[in-house]
């Protein structure tokens, strides 16, 4: 790239942002929204055209005087790759720069009956599977991020303790990169923080002071204020499962006793729902299969599975009060399996944060569910990847190659 661009590279960066934050918009809007010249804002556009990250998009509606053409981001050019390490498996997803899924996989694993160093490797062979099919459609990755479950040392890129795991002072960034020897940035980030940056819409001003709970085995989080993901002093905030809310009561992988996690992770449904040998407690079931049979057994009245989550649910509210009580989010985000049995949660959530919140009306928070799925950590993880690029759009190469409309 040419010293100019690289001296533009702050409006390029906020011409993107822009259009990503708010939708497209016509050069003259775009110049308007950033204090622009009209010709400054021209110049910007074309830039980013010949860069292959927007495009037209139509004519502009309902202005005063000649309508002008839209441009909206083009997402074809760039993808980013997340990827998550969990107890029952590892995921990948690819999205391009308008957040399109490109390409996504996930292998079912117990992560108990392997090495890290296995888990490794499978994670690893998901991602050059997924490279692939990004480089397939002509488009270019420009960075991995990882979200793994448990404490993270984010400056060696080391997990130090992963409880639900078992894993301990476990390399994750240095072992992926022997792995893979990607040529883009590789980044490792706790699976909680990548939900919470997924939820966090931006441009949606409803989304921007919230709590993501992300259950799976373990009970994590992040917390958003002002649309921006707040880490802590050392970067572990968000082990929110790790509360104790029962004293005297189960014993944690943490090795703790009354973790927030015993009662409102999924073993905890689990064990209360099924006995040992229910084909639903088969590790190799995908967690979306195992969501589907625990809502198809509770809409057939089976009281077992209504009495399950009642539980859980009554403990997912009293650990969301108390959350509430501390940080008056403008909403909870229920995000892992939890969003997938909302229906049948929702009432009694609902109830306990109410009855637990001192605040009138629970504080104004209002409870919700992601409708992400088990994607949220990776699709938090594509993002934390792309924001490489809205940060300063010369990183990508000139796309001739898409002037004709194709990959």
């Amino acid at each position: 790239m040419q010293g100019g661009s690289r001296v533009r590279s702050p409006n390029l960066s906020l011409v993107l942002r822009q259009l990503r934050d708010q939708g497209p918009r016509s050069r003259a809007r775009l110049a308007t929204d950033l204090g622009l010249t009209r010709s400054a804002a021209s110049t910007l556009v074309a830039e980013l055209e010949e860069l292959g990250l927007v495009r037209t998009a139509g004519v502009e509606r309902g202005g005063v005087g000649r309508p002008g053409s839209l441009v909206e981001i083009d997402g074809r050019a760039v993808c980013g790759i997340g990827a998550e390490i969990n107890v029952n498996h590892v995921s990948t997803i690819a999205l391009d720069l308008s957040g399109q899924v490109v390409a996504e996989h996930r292998l079912a694993l117990d992560a108990h009956r392997l090495t890290a160093d296995e888990v490794l490797d499978k994670l690893a062979e998901l991602v050059r599977r997924t490279d692939a099919d990004v480089r397939t459609v002509g488009a270019t990755p420009v960075g991995l991020t990882v979200g793994v479950a448990g404490l993270l040392d984010s400056a060696r890129e080391v997990l130090a303790v992963g409880p639900n795991l078992g894993w301990r002072d476990v390399p994750v960034g240095a072992g992926l990169r022997a792995r893979l020897g990607a040529a883009y940035p590789l980044g490792v980030e706790n699976e909680g923080n990548l939900a919470a940056i997924a939820e966090a819409v931006p441009g949606d001003a409803t989304r921007q002071d919230i709590l993501v709970i992300f259950g799976e085995v373990g009970v994590g989080g992040g917390i958003v204020a002002g649309g921006r993901l707040l880490r802590g002093h050392q970067g572990y905030a968000g082990e929110f499962g790790h509360m104790i809310v029962e004293p005297g009561g189960r014993r944690c992988g943490c090795g703790r006793v009354g973790c927030w996690e015993t009662v409102a992770g999924l073993r905890a449904l689990l064990d209360a729902a099924a006995d040992p040998d229910d084909p639903v407690r088969d590790p190799a079931l995908s967690l979306d299969d195992r969501i589907a049979e625990i809502n198809r057994r509770a809409d057939l009245g089976d009281t077992r599975t209504r009495a399950a989550l009642d539980q859980v649910a009554g403990w997912i509210g009293v650990g969301a009060a108390l959350l509430t009580n501390a940080l008056n989010p403008a909403a909870i985000v229920l995000s892992g399996y939890f969003a997938g049995l909302g229906q049948q949660l929702r009432p009694l959530i609902e109830e306990q944060l109410q009855a637990g919140v001192l605040a009138p009306y629970s504080g104004g928070t209002r409870v919700e569910f992601s409708t992400l799925g088990f994607t949220a950590a990776v699709r938090g993880g594509a993002a934390v990847a792309l924001e490489a690029v809205f940060d300063d759009p010369t990183l990508v190469a000139p796309r001739a190659a898409l002037v004709g409309g194709t990959r």
